[in-house]
């Protein structure tokens, strides 16, 4: 900040020029927009809103992930895409060994130097992510990469879904005290209302495409979320592990924040 109010005060002053300005601007990394051969970065996006800009995969070539993840931690800004194959996450983690690579949630998550050491337990929100089968596992390890990435400390809970209704219960415990809950399920998708029953904090559902013939892609989830009758329960995009997690994280670091305060 100060070196950009000696920027501004130089400029006003008439010592430099518009152009003079912009280059210094850009040569201290105090732009906001960073442009890349296909990408135009929102460094100013932690700022305003809370956490920095998400990367979607598809379509990005492997370099332009790797350029893309270091212009983001240069600015002391964790980095996190989504999506990736596998062979964007091979060159990716060749060229950027600290990458932490996800295979099964399709994610690659990079902290800068600053940020490497963990939070202390006793700062970040809790996020607990409840699939209700092992086949919603990919939605729900991005998920939790998401909330992850957004400093949380996340607990994964597979495979309790309602056609075993004894499962659940059983881990109530781990989940009970939640900042916010993510729940991944496909088939009929009635574990978000179930879930919402024992728990007073917010439950974000996210509908999978997992299911037989007439489950439709997901849209019967989908559905059944939106019909649910818990009142804490909210229902995010099908295969939507990203947005669940990040919702879910966005609650969890307020409250996390509130009460250190």
């Amino acid at each position: 900040m100060e070196e950009l109010t000696s920027l501004l005060g130089r400029l006003q002053q008439g010592e430099v020029g518009v152009e003079q300005a912009l280059e210094q601007l850009s040569r201290s990394g105090l732009v906001t927009v960073a442009e890349h051969v296909t990408a135009q970065l929102d460094l100013d996006r932690q700022r305003r809103c809370g956490f920095p800009e998400v990367v979607y995969g598809p379509g990005k070539t492997p370099e332009t992930l790797v350029e893309i993840l270091r212009r983001i931690t240069q600015h002391g800004q964790r980095g996190l895409v989504t999506r990736v194959s596998s062979e964007q996450a091979a060159f990716v983690r060749e060229q950027l060994p600290a990458v932490v690579c996800n295979p099964v949630a399709r994610t690659l998550r990079l902290d800068p130097a600053e940020l490497a050491e963990p939070a202390p337990p006793d700062s970040p929100g809790f996020v607990a992510v409840i699939t209700a089968g092992s086949s919603d596992l990919p939605v729900a390890e991005e998920a939790v990469e998401t909330a992850r990435f957004m400093g949380c400390v996340v607990d994964l809970i597979v495979d309790v879904g309602v056609a075993g209704p004894h499962r659940l219960p059983a881990q109530k415990h781990r989940f009970e005290n939640a900042d916010a809950i993510v729940v991944v399920a496909g088939m009929e998708a009635a574990l978000p209302s179930v879930v919402g029953g024992y728990v007073s904090c917010p439950v974000f559902g996210v509908p999978t495409s997992v299911g037989y013939g007439a489950h439709l892609g997901g849209l019967a989830a989908l559905l059944g979320m939106i019909n649910s009758c818990a009142a804490n329960v909210t229902v995010v995009n099908i295969d939507a592990g990203f947005k669940g997690g990040y919702l879910a994280g966005m609650i969890a670091r307020r409250l996390a924040e509130a009460r250190r305060r």
